[in-house]
């Protein structure tokens, strides 16, 4: 099948499928005569495989490991479960991270309980005293906040 056909058929769009490959999590497809693309099942598997990973907030590092083993799969998958253990320590601290920011903005919002002119908003003024002294980032390096968008 022709890229085209191969986004259709993962709901993927052919930047991202080109992306994929660029970054190797995608093996190079097959080349017509015209030079066109030519993808095939494994392709088709392997994409939704990345996009199912993606759809779980992985890196692509991660995601890279875990094909490693699909690639491999005679090897022991031990790699495979520390790797989860540790997205899954990310996701908790994504959600603490989230929670934290739930509260911030309700009570940003608790600080305007009427429509007034912007220069006496409590919001604003909260959020440009906030924006003053920024908290350090308590975020694990090496993971994005979130990775499941492309």
């Amino acid at each position: 099948m022709k890229i085209g056909e191969l986004a259709v058929e993962s709901s993927t769009p052919i930047e991202t499928i080109r992306y994929y490959e660029r970054e190797g999590l995608l093996p190079a497809p097959a080349r017509t005569q015209g030079n066109f693309r030519v993808y095939d099942a494994s392709h088709k598997e392997r994409l939704l495989f990345v996009r199912f990973c993606r759809g779980l907030d992985m890196s692509l590092d991660e995601v890279r490991v875990l094909l490693r083993f699909k690639d491999a799969p005679a090897e022991d998958c031990g790699d495979v479960d520390a790797l989860l253990d540790e997205h899954i320590g990310h996701v908790s601290t994504r959600i603490r991270e989230l929670r934290a920011l739930e509260k911030q903005l309700k009570e940003l919002r608790a600080r305007c309980g009427v429509s007034q002119s912007a220069d006496k908003c409590g919001i604003l003024s909260g959020m440009t005293r906030a924006a003053q002294n920024p908290p350090e980032s308590k975020r694990a390096k090496g993971h994005l906040r979130s990775v499941h968008s492309t």
